[in-house]
């Protein structure tokens, strides 16, 4: 049953993501010096792993990083099922980007050739 109009639709939860972003060089990007690149550990809030990645991407560009690719890993409760073991801490940051609908960089990884 679609929504007519002046109903409001139900609200979809914000969930929390885990990304691993690969980023490129570009001017000014604050990698080191002789990086290629680098791979980001990223979690982000948003309804659905698109939106993540969406928000993740844009505020990416927005600090002069050149993201290349994009590795969803799944929310919490994902990864908890697959194995991953997640100790307090990166909880913590997960819990923050939830708080704060957010995007939190929790890792970064400097490629060199």
């Amino acid at each position: 049953m679609a929504a007519t109009e002046g109903e409001a639709k139900p609200k979809r939860p914000q969930q929390v993501y885990s990304l691993i972003v690969e980023v490129g060089r570009k001017e000014g990007d604050g990698l080191p010096p002789k990086a290629t690149g680098a791979a980001l550990l990223c979690y982000a809030s948003g309804v659905d792993e698109a939106e993540a990645v969406r928000e993740t991407v844009a505020i990416l560009k927005e600090a002069d990083l050149s993201p290349l690719e994009v590795q969803g890993l799944g929310t919490l409760d994902e990864r908890l099922k697959a194995g991953d073991e997640i100790d307090e801490a990166e909880q913590a940051l997960m819990q923050r980007a939830l708080e704060e609908n957010s995007v939190i960089v929790a890792e970064m990884t400097p490629f060199f050739d």
